[in-house]
Formats: C-alpha cells, sequence, structure tokens
C-alpha cells in the first residue's frame, strides 16, 4: 500500500524515502518541497498551510494509485504538512521507486502536480505587510 500522510508534525525525508528502498528499485526519486524567503517578488516571514482532511487524504490516494497505473512504479508516498511552517522547513515530501529512473522522475513529477492542482490544501503566506491565500501553481 502506498503511503499518504498529512500530519502537523516535520517531515523527515530520509524516514519517508526509507520504507521505498528495494532490490528491485533501480531508482528511488524524492521531491522536497521547503518554505522559501520570497514568493511573487514579497518578502515571505512564514507560512500555514490548511487542509480539508478526509477529502485530501482520499484525493491524494487517487492520484498514487493513478500513478501506479500510468508508470511502472513499485512505490509511492506523499507527506505534506499542515499548520504554521517557518522559513527552509519541508512542506511536502514525494518518494516514488522504480525499476528505472525515467519512471521514477516522471511519476514522482506527476503526484507533486497533481497534488498541487487537486488536493484541497491551501497555503497563507505571511509577509511584514499582511498575509494572502494562495492559490495552488503547478
Amino acid at each position: 500500500m502506498d503511503q499518504v500522510v498529512l500530519t502537523p508534525d516535520a517531515l523527515d525525508p530520509a524516514a519517508i524515502r526509507a520504507p521505498l528502498q528495494s532490490l528491485e528499485a533501480g531508482a528511488i526519486c524524492v521531491f522536497e518541497g521547503t518554505v522559501r524567503r520570497s514568493n511573487r517578488d514579497r518578502e515571505v516571514l512564514r507560512l500555514v498551510y490548511e487542509a480539508y482532511e478526509p477529502m485530501a487524504i482520499e484525493v491524494i490516494r487517487t492520484i498514487t494509485a493513478e500513478a501506479r497505473a500510468r508508470f511502472d512504479i513499485l512505490a509511492v508516498s506523499a507527506s505534506h504538512r499542515t499548520g504554521q511552517l517557518a522559513l527552509g522547513e519541508t512542506a511536502v515530501v514525494i518518494a516514488v521507486a522504480a525499476r528505472h529512473r525515467d519512471q521514477a522522475f516522471l511519476a514522482c513529477r506527476y503526484v507533486i502536480d497533481e497534488l498541487k492542482a487537486r488536493a484541497p490544501i491551501w497555503k497563507k503566506e505571511f509577509y511584514r505587510d499582511g498575509a494572502e491565500w494562495l492559490s495552488h501553481t503547478p
């Protein structure tokens, strides 16, 4: 079973990747999305992620199942933070194991792009002069 996690706790990319390790896997592709200092020419101080958790988990599970159907992969894990995050913190980790690197890269890109487009997870960025809810962009 693929792993899908929404959590207010810090994400550990190495721990998320570890269960995907296998003698069958010739590649493990890991994407880590982190909180950056600036966005759209504004200085970001921190951000908050909110999610409609039951629906978000269902949507992400659908996306990981689609990735399995589209690509020749062995395993996939998608973990996303909720709550307040500071600069530099990891917000999302997608990990995909496959026999070959091309399928791992393609599936990893597919999962993060679809998660950003479809999962009910919202990001609010805080700036010196206020805050703004942002729409997802792949």
